[in-house]
């Protein structure tokens, strides 16, 4: 009998439980918080991560459908719950997530914003993790390059670059995504948490990590990749907006909305009074 290897599916399920862990050692230690007092029991956020999850298979595959192949599926709406045959979006991921959670410490009485600080702190993990099985699948590649440290992707798709003679070099992007969003950023919001009291401040570690993501993947769409529906003759960079040759990418689009509500939770947080 011959057992596959998911790297997806253990990319997951390890993020997973880290993320779970560094959120439950955070909320067993009270003095970290506003008051001395965790926003969510132990009981609490495992129920969290229930719709957690839940939030991001469905947010996941909801805005890959919606930002990058709206025709496709419009015209074969069958093929949207196929998650199995690919296609999953960050942006949409983490959309789903902020709805999921909304409505359980809605009904929960759980303070939204500390929950938010709580949830991002135990998501670089799956970032870092994520971003590595994206490497080892050799897929989500980034553009062609002459550095010494680009990698010969395998297949047709990654080897198709018609100004490059010979074997084709691509960017690592994933490798870089998971260095900035995974193990940087969690760096940072490790920081913050344990040695500079930011979750006194409500608002100020999850809009660290909003901000964070969102320049860390603005910087790195430059050399990615684009999905292959925005590249045409007339725009070989796949930018999804452009005029004049210049624009951004989806990516940068989705992105720039994160940056902008991680920098107003940073400066909402900086006028909370000490507790």
């Amino acid at each position: 009998m011959t057992i596959a290897l998911r790297w997806y599916a253990l990319a997951y399920i390890v993020g997973i439980l880290a993320g779970w862990r560094l959120v439950v050692m955070a909320t067993r230690r009270a003095r970290l918080w506003r008051n001395d007092t965790p926003p969510m029991t132990t009981t609490q956020i495992e129920d969290l991560l229930t719709w957690i999850i839940v939030g991001v298979i469905l947010g996941g595959r909801l805005g890959y459908v919606l930002f990058y192949q709206p025709a496709y599926y419009l015209a074969n709406p069958s093929q949207i719950l196929a998650i199995w045959q690919g296609g999953m979006s960050f942006h949409g991921g983490l959309l789903g997530v902020v709805i999921a959670a909304y409505i359980y410490t809605w009904r929960q009485g759980i303070p939204k914003t500390s929950a938010a600080d709580a949830i991002a702190l135990g998501v670089p993990p799956g970032l870092l993790l994520g971003r590595i099985s994206n490497f080892i699948n050799a897929e989500l590649w980034g553009r062609p390059t002459d550095l010494p440290w680009g990698v010969a992707f395998p297949g047709d798709a990654a080897q198709y670059c018609p100004d490059v003679v010979g074997l084709c070099a691509r960017h690592p992007s994933q490798l870089y995504e998971a260095l900035l969003e995974g193990l940087i950023l969690g760096a940072i919001l490790l920081i913050l948490v344990w040695r500079r009291d930011a979750l006194k401040f409500p608002g100020r570690v999850a809009g660290t990590f909003f901000a964070g993501y969102g320049l860390s993947r603005f910087v790195v769409e430059f050399v990615r990749q684009p999905d292959a529906q925005f590249i045409s003759d007339g725009n070989p960079l796949g930018l999804a907006w452009h005029v004049g040759g210049w624009g951004l990418t989806m990516g940068q689009i989705l992105s720039l909305p994160m940056i902008a509500l991680g920098l107003w939770l940073i400066l909402r947080a900086r006028r909370t009074p000490p507790a």
